[in-house]
């Protein structure tokens, strides 16, 4: 576990409350100053159909993009609370890497309003065990209660695991990053029963080339559930700005 963990949540509690995108004092807990908010770009409809990119206009009832249109996708939707940008960026890093647990919540909070009607449970993307061993925690995990407490949902964190060391992410492209979480993931041995004909909520922290995301709906589908939504705090938009 992280030492810093029990310091960094006293610091939570402890101190007035802080914008969670640069640390300026604001009014509440997991309110942002008024730079931070007008730099987060919010998304919502209009989306295709199929994966909900986010058109620019609205291109009618059913619409889909071109990439669901030539290769559907294994999952019924990828849905964000902002796009991939530098604020978001930031709160994806301070919660993964600088152990500011809070964060979890502030991305929560965010991405409550995108759970779809009739959703059944939801999923945390896994860690391998050692790095949740070495970072102490998952912060999909955190992010997934925080969503499910919302709307009374059950959070199922042993149905999915990952049972293959994978390297970081960052910095491949889609076709890399494809090739390398192949087979990282498994289900459960009782996952079917719990399964069967749910929608699940697959909640992760950062929505980039949808690697991760198709290789746990995929297994999901497999195991018996009828829809497999996505559920993240933020999407890139364009594959440059991944990282």
């Amino acid at each position: 576990m992280d030492p810093r963990a029990p310091f960094l949540r006293i610091l939570d509690l402890a101190l007035p409350p802080r914008c969670p995108g640069c640390g300026a004092i604001v009014e509440a807990d997991h309110r942002f100053c008024a730079s931070c908010w007008d730099s987060l770009q919010f998304l919502g409809p209009p989306w295709c159909a199929t994966c909900h990119l986010p058109f620019e206009y609205d291109r009618g009832a059913g619409a889909q993009c071109g990439d669901c249109l030539a290769h559907p996708p294994p999952h019924d939707g990828v849905r964000a609370a902002v796009a991939y940008g530098e604020v978001a960026r930031r709160l994806a890093l301070k919660l993964k890497y600088g152990g500011r647990l809070a964060v979890a919540e502030t991305m929560a909070r965010a991405m409550a309003r995108l759970v779809p009607e009739g959703a059944d449970l939801v999923v945390p993307v896994p860690l391998h065990r050692w790095r949740l061993w070495s970072r102490g925690f998952n912060q999909a995990v955190l992010i997934a209660r925080g969503v499910a407490k919302r709307h009374g949902l059950p959070v199922e964190t042993d149905l999915l695991r990952r049972v293959k060391a994978t390297p970081k992410l960052q910095g491949l492209g889609r076709r890399a990053r494809a090739k390398v979480v192949a087979g990282a993931f498994a289900l459960a041995p009782e996952a079917r029963a719990r399964l069967a004909g749910k929608t699940v909520l697959l909640v992760d922290d950062v929505h980039t080339s949808g690697a991760t995301g198709d290789a746990c709906a995929r297994l999901l589908k497999r195991g018996g559930a009828s829809r497999v939504v996505v559920l993240c705090w933020a999407r890139v938009l364009a594959e440059d700005a991944m990282d």
